[in-house]
């Protein structure tokens, strides 16, 4: 064991005692809170299934409460200076940093995931707070559109409380990509983490009150989605839905949300294309495509989780793919050498296990990984894994795994690449290898994505629009294109006394 393993292990346990010696409570108007009923739930490790702590099982009067928080604090946030609203979020970016190794190591041991990410992730959510904290004075611009006889100007306005719903991978950095957007524009939050890693949305609430975010504008509770969750999407006090998660709990929340028609938007799940064509930098296409299905235990939205190889290097490319798969290092996500750590939970170890046994059925050749890890023990371990010899009709080519398996498919020209690509239900990215310009052009054009990276893994630019098409999302996230969920835009007309007034009667 190395000395540096051996640290984040008494680090990590430190930084967890507090979780065991009491249930995680939730966060509602500016103070930890029991469950009005008492009840909670249990919090594993995926590590090895051993338990972390309780946690607040939120019901019908804790939802009422943290909501009716958020409708009161929403009065005076949303009356907040743009440039105060700024200084508070920079201080809460600031003590992210500070406290980035607690949040990394927890959410490592909480959700699986190797800490040579988590620790990146910690500062992307600090940087996602200073991004949109300093877009905070100008949130409420709008634009002048003048004629010959009125002057048309528009000015935004916050929306009002908003329902924030997260996903269970990354989910400290997903939380902050949804709440410093909302708390930029002036609105207030009620956050539900996702059960299955609720510990750093706790140490985030505590954080941002602690730099100074007034009591009521960012309340956590927590709870399963079907319980908790429809509670939250249902309630009057929400104006809007900003949820992210799998396509089919996206679109039960949009009926949840639709008799208050409540504003929605959805981050939802993907069968992401990576095409390498034989004209590719073959080496830098090999590590984006290992990196972006592999990293992250393959629990990415954006993973690529279908690689499309010109036949002419088919054989080629996916026996380098997989001498790379099988060099990856399965282990303690603790440990810094490792690249694949445990599924996050044993109901969705089940899940992409039971794709092991479809590959066998549909003819498809595990070229190497395997549904379990000699080395796991009780943990929720599955060897990344590559699917050769597949077709666009497969279950593996077409349904959301969401593991470490790729499933790879050759394919002969450019117009039977972008048919393969556009075939399933989902739109969110696509990722596209070659040096022929024009190409790669075309592709981006008529490819049914959201996002596509010609050349290029998954590079993050705040500023961008992010989201899918299709069954992979509604909205966009990122610079501007937040704003035009969390706020409202109104135009004020205001006659130069110039125009004939129509007179009748």
């Amino acid at each position: 064991m190395n000395a540096i393993f051996e640290r984040h292990r008494t680090q990590a346990d430190r930084y967890l005692e507090r979780f065991r010696l009491a249930p995680l409570r939730h966060f509602i108007a500016g103070r930890p809170t029991d469950s009005a009923d008492g009840r909670v739930f249990v919090n594993a490790t995926p590590i090895d299934n051993s338990h972390l702590g309780e946690v607040a099982l939120g019901g019908a009067h804790d939802v009422d409460s943290a909501a009716n928080s958020a409708a009161a604090a929403f009065e005076t946030w949303r009356l907040t200076r743009g440039d105060e609203r700024k200084a508070i979020m920079h201080r809460i970016a600031d003590a992210i940093v500070a406290r980035s190794e607690e949040i990394a190591l927890v959410e490592s041991v909480d959700t699986g995931q190797p800490i040579r990410y988590m620790a990146k992730a910690a500062l992307r959510g600090a940087e996602n707070f200073r991004f949109f904290g300093d877009r905070a004075p100008s949130a409420r611009d709008g634009v002048s559109l003048p004629t010959d006889d009125h002057l048309n100007y528009t000015v935004r306005q916050p929306i009002g409380p908003i329902a924030v719903i997260t996903p269970w991978n990354t989910p400290f950095m997903l939380s902050t990509w949804k709440i410093a957007p909302a708390l930029s524009a002036g609105c207030t939050v009620v956050h539900k983490p996702a059960e299955w890693s609720p510990l750093t949305a706790s140490l985030l609430a505590e954080i941002c009150h602690g730099a100074g975010l007034p009591a009521g504008v960012l309340n956590t509770i927590h709870g399963t989605g079907e319980l908790t969750g429809k509670l939250l999407t249902e309630h009057p006090a929400m104006k809007a839905i900003a949820f992210v998660g799998e396509s089919k709990t996206g679109s039960q929340i949009m009926i949840q949300g639709a008799p208050s028609l409540k504003r929605l938007h959805a981050e939802l799940g993907g069968k992401n294309p990576v095409i390498v064509f034989a004209d590719a930098d073959l080496d830098r296409a090999l590590d984006a495509v290992v990196f972006m299905i592999y990293s992250l235990n393959g629990e990415r939205c954006t993973s690529s989780s279908r690689v499309l190889v010109e036949e002419s290097i088919y054989a080629e490319f996916c026996a380098a793919v997989s001498a790379r798969a099988a060099a990856l290092t399965i282990g303690h996500p603790l440990d810094p050498e490792v690249e694949i750590g445990p599924l996050i939970h044993q109901r969705h170890l089940e899940k992409v296990q039971a794709y092991f046994a479809i590959a066998e059925q549909e003819g498809a050749t595990m070229a190497t990984g395997g549904p379990s890890w000699e080395g796991g023990g009780s943990g929720n371990y599955v060897r990344p894994t590559l699917f050769t010899h597949a077709t666009p009709s497969m279950r593996i080519a077409n349904e959301e795994i969401f593991g470490p398996v790729l499933t790879a498919i050759p394919f002969v020209d450019e117009a039977e690449a972008l048919a393969i690509a556009n075939r399933t239900d989902y739109g969110l990215a696509a990722y596209l290898w070659t040096q022929d310009i024009g190409r790669g052009h075309r592709l981006a054009r008529d490819l049914d994505a959201g996002m596509v990276w010609v050349n290029s893994e998954n590079n993050r630019h705040l500023a961008a629009p992010f989201g899918g098409m299709k069954a992979s999302g509604i909205g966009r996230d990122g610079g501007d294109y937040s704003f035009d969920f969390y706020m409202e835009t109104k135009n004020i007309c205001i006659a130069l006394d110039t125009h004939k007034i129509p007179r009748i009667g």
